[in-house]
């Protein structure tokens, strides 16, 4: 209790100070809580039997995640699945129960329908409150393997990339598996780059500086519209970041194998996305699935990110190499300790932390931005 306590008080000693020097910037998400506070969060038991290593804030994340009881998304349906907690959920309720603030980021958001096949795509615009623009512009991918989450599940990440970077984050509300089949979320994807292309200006966006990103299925999505954009001959992403994408057919790589029983993601789960979201079982060996064997030259510099429990590594890892041969620039990292979406838990996680900079770093280089 006194050791609790005593982070309290120089949490606000600090706050304090920064008030006496007269700092008129707008607060942001690191000057909002406590990072000693949210790293001092640590797991109540051991670390699991398959993933004996995991860092210990990742593990809090996971034991607070499985505390919730839920049935296992292969076994239910997509509408019930959709409706199961998710990792955010987890996130936010560590902050809450360890009594620290939830970052609150210094962005606005809108809300946007534009046209697609069939129907409408949802988009969430975040646009930061510091700077004037016009700024660059990053379209963001969700994941939740084509059939679940979405904008609201992914929206810390997608706050922290505004912020970081300063510009300005179309998050696309693709349309989700089994109503709407391969390959409608890689179309979807694709018609929202262009919506952004021809619409940049009007966003306060700067059009010949747009970047794609996704996590997961969205790191699979942020890939093929640069590969898509390529082979239409249409103005290229200045970069791709791709955050532990999917972005292979095999699931006996080693990656897979080790962590068959993992959480969030797990090899049953994955079984059951790919029932979902394809028609039939060779689909999965399309390149917009398939991207190790795809052609990927003449792609922009890619940002690449890999976590260490996860079945997806090895084929994010090898994807990289892949990349390298094909003669892109790649700028890659894989983190130990922790699992499928660990990024955008840079709040508790010192991990995803690392991760959110790197790859914010790296897009403002793109950028050409300071």
């Amino acid at each position: 209790m006194h050791k609790k306590s005593n982070f309290y008080i120089i949490a606000v000693i600090t706050l304090l100070i920064a008030g006496c020097k007269g700092k008129t910037t707008p607060a942001t998400a690191d000057t909002i809580y406590s990072e000693s506070l949210a790293y001092s969060i640590k797991p109540k038991g051991p670390a699991p039997a398959w993933a004996p290593n995991m860092k210990p804030q990742m593990q809090a994340v996971i034991e607070k995640l499985q505390s919730y009881g839920d049935q296992p998304i292969e076994t239910l349906g997509p509408g019930r699945a959709r409706k199961n907690h998710t990792p955010a959920d987890a996130v936010k309720d560590l902050l809450k129960e360890n009594h620290i603030a939830i970052p609150a980021y210094p962005v606005d958001t809108t809300g946007k329908d534009i046209p697609a096949a069939w129907g409408t795509i949802h988009l969430r615009i975040y646009t930061p409150k510091i700077g004037k623009g016009p700024f660059p512009v990053i379209v963001y991918y969700h994941g939740g393997g084509f059939v679940i989450a979405g904008i609201n599940a992914y929206d810390a990440s997608a706050s922290i990339l505004a912020e970081k970077v300063g510009a300005i984050v179309v998050s696309v509300g693709y349309r989700l598996a089994p109503q709407y089949k391969f390959p409608y979320a890689h179309n979807d994807a694709f018609q929202a780059y262009e919506w952004v292309l021809k619409n940049a200006p009007v966003i306060n966006g700067d059009p010949t500086k747009i970047a794609v990103a996704g996590e997961s299925a969205g790191g699979n999505l942020a890939m093929t519209t640069a590969i898509k954009a390529r082979d239409k001959k249409i103005k290229p992403p200045t970069a791709i970041v791709a955050i532990y994408p999917v972005a292979g057919a095999d699931m006996n790589t080693p990656s897979y194998q080790k962590y068959a029983d993992a959480i969030p993601l797990n090899k049953p789960m994955m079984v059951w996305f790919v029932k979902k979201y394809l028609s039939k079982p060779a689909e999965a060996k399309d390149p917009l699935i398939n991207l190790v064997a795809d052609d990927l030259t003449g792609l922009p510099p890619t940002i690449l990110i890999t976590a260490e429990i996860d079945p997806l590594q090895a084929e994010g890892l090898k994807l990289v190499d892949k990349l390298k041969a094909d003669g892109v620039t790649v700028y890659s990292k894989n983190y130990n300790g922790v699992t499928h979406e660990f990024f955008g838990m840079g709040a508790v996680v010192p991990e995803a932390k690392d991760a959110e900079l790197f790859a914010t770093d790296m897009l403002k280089k793109a950028f050409g931005m300071k």
